[in-house]
């Protein structure tokens, strides 16, 4: 096992605590006193120069006259002082330091521009520093308590991690009370050097953790955290509690005055990586619990059973104001609950199963509910009744049978009344509330996350024209650098629509007259009848009032118009002068208006913002917002978060073509996420019709020539890598295209496993892996759905005998928190013996250069002749490893 980098933060063999001390509640007390009497198995050495010993151990006056090397550092010294003992830290060799006092900026003990990682680089490579302004690190499992609290933690299976000192103690306290215990319990400070990412990836990994908390006042960096925690969300929840911002702070990006406030963004990101964003302390403990007790819910739709009509209430109002539904039980259902319950029932869902319901009643309603196809889950109330039994009842709920991938949720309302049947439900993994509105609250949240995991790994679908964004991204790039250095902001209207038309969005043909006699020209060219309309200087909407034409049927109308126009924009009140007009045929199509933004966010770079257009646009405060770049699955989910959007998928918008919209809006996020240049696109009127989708009118902004691009916030989510698509001709003459996979690709995938004999899979994958498991949407995911921060898979696309079929396949996995990468390669039988192996390993490595990777590594059944043979053709060390029973392929870049 390789020790990864945050190992000397949770696991340390060696600690000294730098400014340790006696004085009473000092910090350098408590941080000794906890690691002395912490069972983590290491040795701790009290560094204060002057004093022979601190609390009856032996004191060092400096970290160089410890006697062996140190794995961690705790420093409780603050400016001056502290920054030297980071350099000392780096001399020394030490590898991790947690950073107790405030920040070193703060202090005015470096400089405004450097941070804590500019000034721990030593001859043995960085020291990695948690902090400034830490409360520690607590290790419940390992034994661990290097923090300033005055008890430690329960060990337990949930990671705290904390912006804040003060909601780290408050939530330790809390958690003695509740007896929740930990796997960790981090505070990050102000994250000087460790962050988000660096924790989320260590315990996402951890054996002891099962879900990751975290209270956070800012993300830091963006594409870091997105990348750490949607790997790990697939494994294990994430469950945010973020303080919300308001006033002028809330506002992130502005469009002409339309806001995107921060907090919008956030969601986004949240949404984009499968993070769950709740509001208190407890929803943070109760969603780690109920998503680690119960599955998570296939659907909204949820079944409510109790013993007292005002609880089921109270729950379904909770229900519906969070996202979810009730379930709509079926004629069968209703049948069957009728037959074993008093006639006096509710005769609907919630189901009231009356106040002197035993076990056998609740048992049997609570089984009919969740077998009912329109269920997702099942909420059983219980209120303090004469008849009613708290424990017997909790003991036939334990139970009884549900379909696979229901949860069940309890409500036992009474304190103690009800304390032992909340205690067995808790034993048989049955998660309890106090309130019915809670629980049916936390189905809800149950219900978001599962969604939103779900719809990250959809399957999209490639749209006429997307794939071409990356022939194109080049063309684009020199196009808009042109423009830029002819000092150009605002793109003109002919050229915005331009350029999305290269990007394969449907535009509507317009033309640009100067005068009238060129205005009639266009109208004449164009067909009757035309819409004419003032062109302002760009980026600058000309006055409404006079400045346009609406219907125009012949040339007379078009010149009249034109006429109005120079009248109305040259000489009106707030003229700023006559530019022409804007001439384009006039849409008579029936349909619904949107509008399409892009801007670029400080933190987050490029964000799209979907929603109304046109008139109602200007009416109604209805958008949603996505980080680029989005798939046509992604697109749609974003598009469906509006309400114009979901009036366009229930077809209140007649037959609108909404898939056309889905590809619309995820070709315009590509053209955003992949150039740099761009500063803002506003797509102001987009008419999705029931024949066509068509833009109508767009606008599209550079940044300034004086804007320093790599001071520009790059996209959260890294576009696709377009720099590594090449061909290659195979020795039988057969083309291939070797480019980056993407999630469309899943398919194509499926075939190709289809096309693997078992000599190939087991010199894959070193074992056999039947078909079904090779090909499961599960699996595939983890090929297709890359995060291309963290790997590249490179396939080799061919002609096979029905349409494009992938041939090859290799993958560069970076090993995490280390510039190293392994690699692994198959290629389609029929095509093995033709130098594509060998191509795709020099590929991978030349990728792995331009990635800043320093060593490439591999492991080779030794039986696998072939593959050792391509690996020191490329230039591979290889030799037979004893210890794993493989062949080890090495190569420094």
């Amino acid at each position: 096992m390789r020790r990864q980098p945050l190992d000397d933060l949770f696991s340390p063999r060696t600690v000294a605590v730098v400014g340790a001390s006696e004085t009473a509640a000092s910090p350098g007390r408590r941080v000794l006193w906890n690691l002395l009497r912490s069972p983590f198995g290491g040795t701790v050495y009290p560094v204060a120069p002057g004093r022979a010993s601190v609390l009856g151990v032996r004191a060092h006056a400096r970290l160089s006259d410890v006697p062996e090397p140190l794995d961690l550092a705790v420093i409780v010294a603050t400016g001056a002082d502290a920054s030297q003992t980071l350099a000392e830290c780096a001399s020394v060799g030490v590898r991790m330091a947690v950073l107790l006092s405030p920040g070193l900026r703060e202090t005015g003990a470096c400089p405004p521009t450097a941070d804590a990682t500019t000034l721990v680089t030593g001859t043995r490579g960085p020291v990695r520093v948690l902090g400034p302004s830490s409360f520690g690190v607590m290790r419940p499992p390992g034994g661990l308590n290097a923090t300033v609290a005055t008890a430690a933690a329960r060990a337990g299976s949930v990671a705290f991690l904390s912006q804040s000192g003060a909601i780290a103690s408050a939530v330790l306290d809390w958690a003695a009370r509740e007896n929740v215990g930990f796997s960790a319990l981090v505070s990050v400070g102000a994250m000087g050097d460790v962050e988000w990412s660096d924790l989320v990836d260590h315990l996402g990994h951890d054996e002891s953790t099962r879900s990751l908390l975290l209270h956070m006042d800012s993300v830091g960096h963006a594409r870091r955290f997105i990348s750490a925690a949607r790997e790990v969300a697939l494994a294990k929840p994430i469950i945010v509690m973020k303080s919300r911002h308001h006033g002028a702070s809330a506002r992130a990006a502005a469009d002409q005055g339309a806001r995107v406030d921060l907090d919008e963004i956030v969601d986004a990101a949240f949404h984009r990586c499968g993070v769950l964003r709740v509001a208190t302390i407890a929803e943070l403990f109760y969603m780690a619990e109920v998503l680690a007790k119960q599955p998570r819910p296939r659907g909204p739709r949820l079944a409510i059973v109790t013993n007292a009509g005002g609880p089921g209430a109270l729950a379904a109002d909770a229900l519906l104001a969070y996202g979810g539904a009730l379930a709509d039980l079926g004629d069968d259902s209703l049948a069957a609950l009728d037959a074993c319950l008093p006639p006096g029932w509710s005769g609907e869902n919630p189901v009231d199963v009356l106040a002197d319901a035993d076990p056998t009643r609740y048992r049997a309603a609570i089984e009919i509910a969740a077998r009912d196809p329109g269920t997702d889950g099942v909420l059983a109330i219980l209120t303090p009744q004469p008849a009613a039994d708290a424990v017997a009842t909790a003991e036939t709920l334990s139970s009884t049978p549900r379909p696979p991938g229901i949860p069940l949720l309890a409500s036992w309302m009474g304190g103690e009344e009800v304390a032992a049947g909340e205690a067995r439900l808790s034993r048989a993994g049955v998660p309890t509330f106090p309130f019915p509105d809670t629980a049916a609250r936390l189905f809800a949240f149950m219900w978001h996350y599962s969604r939103n995991l779900r719809a990250l790994y959809e399957t999209p679908t490639l749209g006429p024209g997307l794939a071409s964004d990356e022939a194109q991204g080049a063309a684009t790039a020199a196009l808009l650098e042109r423009y830029r250095q002819e000092r150009r902001i605002w793109l003109t209207e002919p050229e915005s629509m331009a350029l999305l038309e290269s990007h394969g969005v449907p535009v509507a043909e317009i033309r640009l007259a100067a005068t009238e006699h060129d205005a009639a020209e266009a109208a004449a060219a164009l067909g009757f009848p035309v819409v004419v309309r003032a062109s302002g200087p760009p980026g600058q909407r000309p006055p409404g009032d006079g400045a346009f034409g609406v219907g125009l049927r012949d040339e007379a109308a078009v010149r009249a118009a034109f006429r109005r126009i120079e009248a109305a924009v040259g000489h009106g009140p707030g003229a700023s002068g006559f530019e022409g007009v804007i001439v384009q045929p006039m849409v008579v199509d029936e349909g619904c208006e949107v509008r399409l933004r892009s801007m670029v966010d400080a933190q987050f770079g490029p964000v799209i913002v979907f929603g109304a257009g046109g008139r109602l646009g200007e009416l109604l405060d209805d958008r949603a917002v996505a980080l680029p770049p989005l798939t046509s699955t992604l697109a749609r989910r974003l598009i469906e978060q509006t309400r114009i959007g979901r009036a366009l998928v229930s077809r209140r918008c007649e037959t609108a073509d909404t898939t056309a919209l889905e590809h619309l809006v995820a070709r315009v996020s590509h053209l955003v996420a992949a150039q740099r240049l761009v500063r803002e696109i506003d797509v102001d009127r987009v008419l999705v019709g029931a024949s066509r989708l068509l833009v109508l009118d767009a606008r599209v902004a550079l940044h300034e020539p004086e804007v320093d691009l790599d001071r520009i916030a790059p996209p959260a989510i890294r576009p696709y890598p377009s720099r590594y698509v090449g061909g290659f001709t195979l020795k039988d003459g057969s083309a291939v295209v070797v480019r980056p996979i993407r999630p469309e690709d899943e398919p194509h995938m499926v075939r190709f496993h289809e096309s693997l004999s078992d000599r190939s899979v087991y010199f894959r994958f070193f074992h056999t892996i039947k078909l079904g498991e090779r090909v499961s949407h599960d699996r595939l995911i983890r090929t297709c759905f890359i995060d291309y921060d963290r790997d590249i898979a490179l396939v080799a696309e061919g002609q096979g005998p029905d349409g494009p079929q992938v041939t090859g396949v290799g993958r560069l996995t970076k090993v995490r928190g280390m510039p190293v990468g392994e690699f692994a390669i198959v290629v389609r039988d029929e095509a093995q013996g033709l130098g594509l192996g060998t191509e795709l390993l020099r590929r991978l490595v030349a990728v792995g250069r331009a990635e800043g990777l320093e060593r490439i590594t591999g492991e080779i059944l030794p039986e696998n002749r072939e593959m050792q043979v391509v690996a020191e053709r490329v230039g591979f060390t290889c030799r037979f490893d004893r210890d794993t029973g493989t062949v080890h392929a090495d190569l420094h870049l």
